[in-house]
């Protein structure tokens, strides 16, 4: 477990960049992660925890939510409208929001409960085909859209392209997010996080450097 290790870096990181430490929150993401590498994070006192699918976190947190006191959960992957209930019930913060229909879904979860998670709006930076997201030139007008909604945005997500250079999507996000008045920045991850922190990401969102490599035949 590296979980010393990546806090280490991360205030290095804010440091360097001239920011308050305790400014960047730790996302360790336990997908597809062993219940026992879990618990290990939670017994060394993490709390922040980043989950790819809906019904994966449903298998595991409820059970380590009645052990440990303060689980902050994120859902970080692709969020389906007919999971978006069932994520209300699990996740503080959803970073997935990537188009009109689901932002509305979550709206009218928001009116029936009285309770919404906290929303990041995904862009999908480098304008892939196949990644979700909402392309840059869309951004303002979906800000706009949400904020029309009454969800409570409190950023935007990026998930930069494998064979690019992650600094310049970083750039582009904050620049999106100054310009609507946006603070959250979810951007980053194990190989990446230090140069999102200087670019002024407030989540990382970090995995395999945590927990170790993942087996997805398992």
């Amino acid at each position: 477990m590296s979980l010393s290790n990546i806090t280490a870096r991360i205030r290095k990181a804010e440091t360097d960049a001239g920011r308050d430490p305790g400014s960047v929150t730790l996302i360790a993401v336990s997908k597809v992660q062993p219940n026992e590498r879990v618990q290990s994070v939670l017994e060394a006192g993490h709390r922040c925890f980043g989950e790819n699918r809906v019904q994966e976190a449903a298998g595991k947190w409820p059970d380590f939510r009645e052990s440990y006191d303060e689980i902050d959960l994120h859902l970080i992957g692709p969020l389906q409208t007919n999971k978006a209930r069932q994520a209300f019930e699990l996740f503080q913060t959803i970073h997935s929001v990537d188009r009109p229909k689901l932002a509305k879904t979550i709206a009218r979860l928001a009116d029936e409960t009285g309770y919404c998670p906290d929303i990041f709006l995904q862009v999908n930076t480098g304008e892939e085909d196949q990644k979700a997201g909402v392309m840059p030139a869309d951004a303002d007008n979906f800000v706009t859209e949400c904020r029309a909604l009454e969800l409570p945005v409190k950023g935007l997500m990026c998930i930069p392209p494998v064979d690019e250079e992650p600094s310049l999507h970083f750039a582009l996000l904050a620049k999106i997010a100054e310009r609507n008045g946006l603070k959250g920045l979810s951007m980053g991850m194990s190989s990446d996080f230090e140069s999102a922190i200087a670019l002024g990401a407030t989540h990382v969102r970090v995995g395999s450097a945590i927990f170790g490599e993942r087996d997805y035949g398992a």
